[in-house]
């Protein structure tokens, strides 16, 4: 198939196909940005220290006229990429389910393109064409938003002091890396999504499951924590790069994430099974083997918001760190008769107010990809609620079954994202301990500081438990679950377009 076609035939289509064009695209916009600002702070060089021919050690230049630590020293520079990339996956997996938009019209207008001649792969690779596309277009339209906030957030202070790091442009290669890496991982995604779809010219394909899913993803959770976990094991026995270091807790972050959302489908066919056995009247029954039939519908619909709940949970579990390591260190300077500094304190403010908008991005990112997925699962089942509509079954009934399958594997599974994203932090941080070290001074300060007799000052040690962040996990989980009703409750106005007798004439 020569290039050209397949770009035309990857870029028609109904209004509903281009809406999933534009939707992928927005999502590949905003994940791109995103990447660019990672790149951004990779390139930030300075504040390492130099050793002088005369022993003593100077702060390389080049970082110091930034007003955050987080950007002026560098060790805390791969802690703000890691952050950056972490957010990132709630808003691929927003991608991948713009991707699942409209897919049933979609299925039949590669099945006609199959009628035409065209081999399985080759409508596999249309569909991935058409994903791969939109992503180009965002990541495009990603590095516009990147240029024009570089240009309006660019506000030097006094003596030329900066608060984001809008003086610095990334290299080429990691520029262009960034901005390949979106369509690429959309394209992996779209691939996967179109794995165990059957294209062929005649439209219908009858399915059996044998069984319902298996729960073997929570090996992948368990791998995942292990995985998070090596860079800190590796780092006492060999000297890690920080890159490397925030690489090898990114995939074991991504790798718990997968094994979340991959591990509803079992808990939604649990939840279904539980229901339909111990359910009783038509709402529960209906729901129970909706969700038996079809147990990936959980994961589909709650993808983004599960990715995003696993990153609030290790964020809360960065807040509470946080938190207590300030309240070490200012316990320890009154220890060595020393007020508390300031700035450690706004430090760790600042961090926190950081990981707080990093939480709220992600459930707003989340709630947007729950509305996609929800919006097209009653669109691509509308034959479905009009016949029993027809049959007789009450609105409220259909709304009260939507209900139910949207909560009933949502609860357990939310419950598990956030137990294992603050599992990931407290598995490396569970105390902080300051102090400990030791100082010599001489005992007569007149004399010759070679040959003086030395006295060795041992400071105070201060270590503290980090807590487990009871309310603000339960704050997380009760805005996650308030999120979920309100997209639910739109879910429902659509139910009532989809309800309509004539939708069964719909093809």
């Amino acid at each position: 198939m020569r290039p050209a076609t397949l770009f035309r035939l990857s870029t028609a289509g109904t209004r509903t196909d281009t809406l999933r064009t534009v939707l992928t695209g927005t999502s590949a916009a905003l994940a791109g940005t995103v990447m660019l600002a990672a790149v951004t702070v990779a390139a930030v060089q300075g504040g390492e220290p130099l050793e002088q021919p005369d022993g003593t050690a100077w702060l390389a230049p080049g970082a110091e006229h930034y007003t955050s630590p987080l950007l002026r020293e560098p060790g805390l520079r791969p802690g703000v990429i890691f952050g950056l990339l972490l957010l990132t996956l709630p808003v691929l997996a927003l991608a991948g389910q713009c991707i699942r938009l409209g897919a049933p019209a979609r299925d039949r207008r590669l099945a006609a393109i199959r009628l035409a001649g065209a081999t399985p792969g080759q409508a596999v690779l249309i569909a991935v064409a058409e994903t791969i596309v939109a992503s180009i277009l965002g990541s495009a339209a990603g590095l516009g938003i990147y240029l024009g906030l570089r240009r309006i957030l660019h506000e030097p202070g006094p003596g030329g002091s900066l608060r984001l790091p809008t003086d610095v442009f990334p290299d080429p290669v990691p520029l262009v890396a960034a901005l390949l890496a979106v369509p690429v991982l959309a394209g992996l995604i779209g691939l996967i999504m179109m794995r165990g779809v059957a294209v062929t010219p005649l439209g219908v394909i009858r399915r059996q499951r044998g069984r319902g899913p298996r729960p073997w993803p929570g090996l992948a959770i368990a791998v995942g924590i292990l995985l998070f976990n090596v860079p800190v094991w590796l780092s006492d026995r060999m000297v890690l790069s920080g890159y490397v270091f925030g690489a090898l807790m990114l995939a074991g972050a991504a790798l718990v994430m997968v094994g979340v959302v991959v591990g509803t489908g079992w808990i939604s066919y649990t939840a279904g099974w539980l229901l339909h056995r111990f359910g009783r009247g038509p709402v529960t029954l209906l729901a129970g083997r909706r969700m038996m039939a079809d147990p990936w519908n959980g994961s589909r619909t709650l993808g983004a918001l599960l990715g995003a709940t696993v990153i609030g949970g290790a964020a809360m579990g960065y807040h509470a760190l946080f938190v207590t390591q300030g309240r070490a260190e200012d316990r320890f300077s009154v220890l060595i008769g020393m007020p508390p500094d300031p700035e450690h304190a706004a430090f760790y403010v600042n961090a926190t107010r950081l990981v707080l908008i990093a939480v709220g991005a992600g459930v707003a990112v989340s709630a947007a990809g729950m509305l996609v997925a929800l919006a097209e699962s009653v669109v691509s089942r509308r034959r479905t609620y009009a016949a029993l509509t027809a049959a007789g079954t009450p609105g409220r009934t259909l709304a009260g079954t939507l209900l139910w399958q949207t909560l009933a594997p949502l609860v357990p599974a939310l419950g598990l994202a956030v137990v294992s994203g603050l599992v990931l932090v407290r598995s490396l941080y569970h105390e902080v301990t300051v102090g400990g070290g030791t100082t010599e001074t001489c005992t007569d300060p007149a004399a010759d500081p070679d040959t003086c007799a030395r006295t060795v000052q041992t400071d105070p040690v201060v270590t503290l438990p980090v807590p487990v962040p009871w309310e603000q996990l339960m704050l997380l989980c009760g805005g996650t679950v308030l999120t979920m009703l309100v997209v639910a409750g739109i879910g429902m106005l659509v139910l009532r377009g989809s309800t309509d007798l004539e939708e069964i004439r719909a093809v």
